[in-house]
């Protein structure tokens, strides 16, 4: 008979096992306990290359002691992590959406370490056939991704193959921007309407809706002309709460038009004279813009007024957060810097600001080129 092969330190002994055949890499000594893997196969050959698997993926980093799980048990554990690190409640509600809607009927099954970019690949494409948008199949390849990231980290996989997916490209929609004229229209209809202010001051000062709705007396400085924007309303689990602003770059202090200012004062000043008028039912909250008792303002209800407001200036197209994009726009077509607008909006980054407003920049870029030849050559 031919002598069997020696097999080298840590290849493994691959012995007979049920209708195949398997072998244990041992692990060493971890937290106490011997720690070992097992692998199976058909042939001998079968299970040598496992082996080799098993060693490559440790070599490369992943923690082969860590127990098996699979991508959906791995995303349950991932949303625990991301809960405790501070993640804002709205933002988890849609992680699991996404989860229990797009990636665990798919994916959910899947071994964590054996999930591959064509199986991601797959999901995604399959998603964008069944008619989903491309920003939508974004976010489920940035949730895949950030989540294999994490897992990466925690060396539970040896590399985060969603790294080398492609996610669809963006079409950029251009969407119509309100005018100087339909603005003016807009706020004549709106003069005198119990939130005039809120609406102003979303046109003047671009703030999002949960912002304007979480804006506290406090947070106006009529001394200095600013306001400061330190937490958010939003409606969570079935709950309207307060937040604070999701990033650095929107805690944020602008400055206020002194007409926006003028306004505010009067909203004041009849809001004392609701409060008195209520006496005991009045539940106050400092905010500047509250419901009629002082509560946090329903945001469906704000919409309601809006879209009333919106009918009789005849703009039925124009959405509340397109008052903060007109604000923008307004602001650097005047003249101000594309950073000075990302202060004011609170955006990010500077690309952002470009990529949103890009079509306001050939307007920019004539009134610059006239200006310098009007410098060069006069009338």
């Amino acid at each position: 008979m031919t002598e069997k092969r020696r097999r080298s330190q840590g290849e493994g002994s691959v012995f007979p096992y049920k209708d195949g055949y398997a072998a244990i890499l041992d692990l060493g000594w971890i937290d106490g306990k011997r720690t070992r893997r097992w692998v199976y196969g058909k042939t001998e050959r079968d299970v040598l290359d496992k082996l080799a698997d098993l060693r490559r993926r440790q070599e490369r980093g992943q923690n082969l002691a860590a127990g098996s799980r699979t991508f959906g048990k791995w995303l349950d554990e991932w949303i625990e992590l991301k809960r405790t690190d501070g993640t804002r409640p709205t933002t988890l509600q849609g992680y699991r959406k996404i989860v229990e809607n797009h990636v665990r009927p798919a994916l959910g099954k899947v071994k964590l370490d054996k999930l591959t970019a064509a199986t991601i690949r797959k999901l995604l494409a399959a998603k964008l056939e069944s008619g989903l948008s491309a920003s939508s199949v974004r976010h489920i390849h940035g949730l895949i991704r950030n989540a294999l990231g994490d897992a990466e980290r925690e060396e539970l996989v040896h590399r985060n193959v969603a790294k080398i997916v492609r996610p669809p490209s963006m079409q950029q929609v251009e969407r119509r921007a309100l005018t100087v004229e339909e603005a003016k229209r807009l706020l004549g209809v709106m003069k005198g309407h119990r939130l005039e202010a809120l609406f102003v001051t979303a046109l003047t000062v671009g703030l999002r809706r949960g912002e304007l709705l979480g804006l506290r007396w406090a947070d106006i400085d009529f001394g200095g002309g600013t306001l400061t924007v330190r937490q958010t309303l939003m409606r969570t689990n079935g709950r309207l709460e307060f937040s604070a602003p999701k990033t650095d770059r929107s805690r944020r202090t602008v400055p206020v038009a002194v007409q926006t200012q003028k306004l505010l004062k009067k909203h004041r000043k009849a809001q004392k004279a609701a409060r008195k008028s209520a006496g005991d039912s009045w539940t106050d909250h400092d905010l500047v813009f509250p419901a009629r008792l002082g509560t946090p303002m329903e945001p469906d209800n704000l919409d309601r007024s809006w879209h009333q407001l919106r009918a009789a200036a005849g703009l039925d197209w124009l959405r509340l957060h397109d008052l903060r994009h007109a604000c923008a726009t307004f602001l650097l077509v005047s003249g101000a810097s594309a950073r000075t607008v990302m202060k004011v909006l609170g955006h990010s980054q500077i690309g952002l600001t470009m990529n949103t407003y890009a079509h306001v920049l050939p307007e920019i870029e004539r009134a610059a080129v006239d200006d310098a030849a009007q410098r060069l050559f006069g009338a």
